[in-house]
């Protein structure tokens, strides 16, 4: 349960370094966002620590001052599996890992228990890219990490900090709040960050980038959360039972549940959202694909000339290339996307029936895997908003679908800000 306002700060910003670009929010005390701006890299598949400080001061100096002056709490989210390692100055020693670049081969070598796209092998693999030497006084963060400690200074006598999701791919043991077994197996062991649970007070912000950005010298920095998690803060789901569908390039399901559900081979693991556990499924089908054959407004168009009431006849599986990770992870699945009637509203009526379909057998996966029946769905990403999709999936899934509070990470980092651990259920 959240406290009174009285006993919340008057404002609280959040920060999110999604893929594209990076976003800010302030809210106020009863959670209602009153600012809010965005940045676009400039190379969004070249992003490294220069690009992310630009950003990041870009983004706190567009805040208004009579908002700035006015800040008490900060967090961020930042995108899963992004690493750096970097001195205790934060200067970057060799290259950013970013989730989504892809050396398999390199990386299941480094660490093969970890699998091809997990943290752990990436920091693994740059480890013995640039060599123990090169290294020798650097440190392994993830992306959050290292914006955090931009806004404290530097690591000095804290060293690394990470937060309870950001470590879950790089090997974190989430109940106990520290390593597992194979990320302490590794070399370089000793130097991983600290796990606390997100939203611990970390800190107050560098006072010479306080002056700088005229920033409160008491502005309190907490461990934030990855960018996926900080959407479902801002979902606003509360209770086991709730979810949120993700409908962006690709399908993300995520659900609150009371047990911890872990499965590799359909592609599901569970972050700790307090006592909760929010179980986690991403399919690689869904608007990747509907932007390869439409753009805005064909989809708008087409989407309105739908029949949602009706099926389909067309069977369909829309990966916008080979392999699946769920409900099954299938390295091998192929897309599916023929046959493509004369009608482009027939075909894309095909297309939403078919996401539709993963989506409810998404749902059903985690239920035979113990998790909880969804008693409710959520959505966010720029699917939420068609409503034909809407009314397909309130079909296939047989319940209410509506909209998320609010469409953007950093309103759930600020969330996390202004609430701490309470925006976690308990």
């Amino acid at each position: 349960m959240s406290p009174g306002p009285g006993a919340l700060p008057r404002l609280a910003a959040g920060l999110d370094f999604g893929t594209s670009g990076a976003r800010v929010c302030v809210v106020d005390r009863r959670e209602h966002c009153v600012f809010e701006a965005a940045v676009a890299y400039a190379r969004p598949r070249e992003q490294g620590c220069t690009e992310w400080r630009r950003a990041l001061l870009e983004l706190l100096a567009s805040i208004p001052a009579p908002l700035r002056r006015e800040l008490r709490r900060l967090s961020l989210c930042a995108t899963s599996g992004s690493v750096v390692w970097a001195d205790s100055r934060l200067r970057p020693r060799g290259p950013v890992l970013m989730y989504f670049e892809r050396r398999d081969d390199a990386l299941a070598a480094a660490a093969p228990s970890a699998g091809p796209s997990d943290a752990l092998a990436r920091l693994t693999w740059l480890w013995r890219e640039l060599g123990p030497d090169a290294l020798r006084d650097a440190y392994p963060m993830h992306q959050a990490d290292w914006l955090v400690a931009s806004l404290l200074g530097d690591i000095g006598r804290r060293g690394v900090t990470t937060d309870w999701h950001n470590a879950l791919k790089t090997g974190g043991d989430p109940l106990r709040a520290d390593w597992g077994a194979l990320a302490r197996a590794q070399e370089f062991a000793g130097r991983l960050p600290r796990i606390v649970a997100p939203g611990t007070r970390l800190g107050r912000i560098d006072p010479a980038l306080a002056r700088r950005l005229e920033l409160p010298a008491g502005l309190q920095l907490l461990a934030g959360t990855t960018d996926s998690n900080a959407a479902f803060l801002a979902g606003g789901a509360r209770a086991a039972g709730q979810a949120l569908s993700t409908l962006g390039s690709t399908l993300t399901l995520k659900l609150l549940s009371p047990r911890r559900i872990d499965s590799a081979r359909h592609g599901v693991y569970s972050h700790r959202f307090g006592s909760l556990w929010l179980v986690s499924g991403a399919s690689n089908c869904g608007g990747a694909v509907l932007r390869r054959l439409f753009d805005d407004a064909r989809l708008r168009e087409l989407s309105a000339r739908i029949d949602a009431g009706q099926d389909s006849p067309l069977d369909l599986y829309p990966l916008a290339a080979p392999g699946e990770r769920f409900p099954d992870a299938d390295p091998s699945r192929q897309p599916r996307l023929q046959p493509r009637p004369a009608d482009d509203v027939q075909y894309l009526h095909g297309l939403l029936q078919a996401l539709a379909r993963i989506e409810a057998a998404g749902y059903r996966r985690l239920a035979e895997l113990g998790a909880p029946a969804p008693s409710e769905v959520l959505s966010s990403g720029g699917g939420a908003a068609n409503p034909a999709w809407t009314l397909l999936r309130q079909r296939a899934l047989g319940l209410p679908v509506r909209r998320a509070r609010h469409p953007q990470a950093a309103f759930g980092a600020a969330r996390l800000a202004l609430l701490g651990r309470l925006a976690f259920p308990s």
